[in-house]
């Protein structure tokens, strides 16, 4: 066949598989456990705040997020030029790429995390160098040092880690700071942050300020319950971000998304008492599958996930039959959110009754 044809890293992507959502069944309420979605509905204020930028459809957003900037500058405490925001932060992972890497550009992550690194990094058509995570599903940051060569563009450590779930230290990250390159490009996705209880837990801000090429990605899907309106930043030093912003699609966070966004950053109050309660139901289920024999990692996200092999697929349907729905990565494992209680608790049952 002729005809006009795709660069040839475009037949390497490998496709993004999203949770699944849940099949309606007569007499069962089914609970969506596989996308790590906050289940509480938006925060005070946020549904007035975006139908009032409904009724206004008809016109373009802000494309400078001009608002939106101001109230995470404040927030943050960070200049508005150091700040980049974008359809969600997976956005930002390709906006970076696509500035920073050339064709061969090698970007090193840990193995597995979040599904959408290897997708982006084959979209700018530089190289994935996957470190695998130790067997407790930690950033093996030694041997990603190690992967680290004069190819290497970027590294991305997510914390806490997306499936697996353990986050980094401030201690380990500084460690690792220290051998990067100054020229490599360090994202440190926070997609989790909000989640985060933990001694030495890494303080992003104070890093991004002492190291120039940090990058922060941050996102206000998770614990801010925006998944559906796309709404991500980052922070950096005004050079990184500046070439973020220029690389950004024209128009691209709604006015709707700002507005919500925004109506978020005030509700902060509810937002913690939110968070706290999440965390507290996912302490709750580590604890009752630890007492159930699962020897599940440490829990820094919304989730839990379940290192399950071969039996990954077999996990999932018996979630499914029970009404749950969890996100299996075939051959690996389940990750598994923090949902209702009821859902929850239906986990919790099922981990006593699946062998193991």
């Amino acid at each position: 066949m002729t005809g006009p044809k795709p660069r040839p890293n475009v037949a390497t992507i490998p496709a993004y598989v999203p949770g699944k959502p849940p099949v309606a069944r007569p007499g069962m309420t089914m609970f969506k456990l596989s996308s790590n979605e906050n289940p509480y509905p938006p925060l005070p204020g946020v549904v007035e705040a975006a139908t009032r930028a409904v009724e206004t459809m008809n016109r373009y957003p802000d494309m400078g997020s001009g608002a939106l900037y101001e109230a995470l500058g404040k927030r943050l405490g960070v200049p508005t030029d150091h700040l980049a925001v974008a359809t969600g932060s997976v956005a930002l992972i390709y906006q970076l790429l696509s500035a920073f890497c050339e064709p061969g550009d090698e970007v090193v992550y840990a193995w597995r995390s979040f599904e959408a690194y290897p997708i982006a990094v084959a979209s700018a058509a530089a190289v994935s160098v996957q470190v695998p995570v130790t067997s407790e599903g930690r950033h093996d940051l030694d041997a990603m040092v190690a992967a680290v060569t004069d190819r290497t563009r970027a590294v991305i450590v997510c914390t806490p880690n997306n499936p697996t779930g353990p986050a980094v230290t401030q201690g380990d990250l500084d460690a690792f700071l220290a051998r990067i390159p100054e020229h490599v490009l360090v994202v440190v996705d926070e997609a989790y942050l909000e989640f985060v209880r933990m001694t030495h837990a890494v303080d992003g801000l104070a890093t991004y300020r002492d190291r120039a090429n940090v990058v922060l990605f941050r996102t206000f899907s998770k614990a801010y319950g925006l998944a559906g309106f796309r709404v991500g930043y980052a922070v950096a030093q005004p050079e990184i971000a500046a070439a973020l912003r220029a690389v950004s699609l024209p128009f691209g966070v709604s006015s709707v998304a700002q507005a919500a966004a925004i109506a978020s950053l005030a509700a902060e109050s509810e937002l913690l008492e939110r968070v706290d309660a999440l965390v507290a139901e996912r302490a709750r289920v580590r604890a009752g599958l630890r007492e159930a024999g699962w020897e599940v990692p440490e829990a820094q996200g919304n989730f839990v996930w379940f290192a399950l092999g071969e039996r990954t697929g077999e996990f999932a349907a018996a979630a499914d039959e029970r009404g749950i729905v969890v996100r299996p990565f075939a051959g690996e494992g389940c990750r598994v959110s923090i949902g209702e209680v009821e859902a929850n608790d239906r986990l919790l049952a099922l981990a006593n009754d699946f062998p193991h």
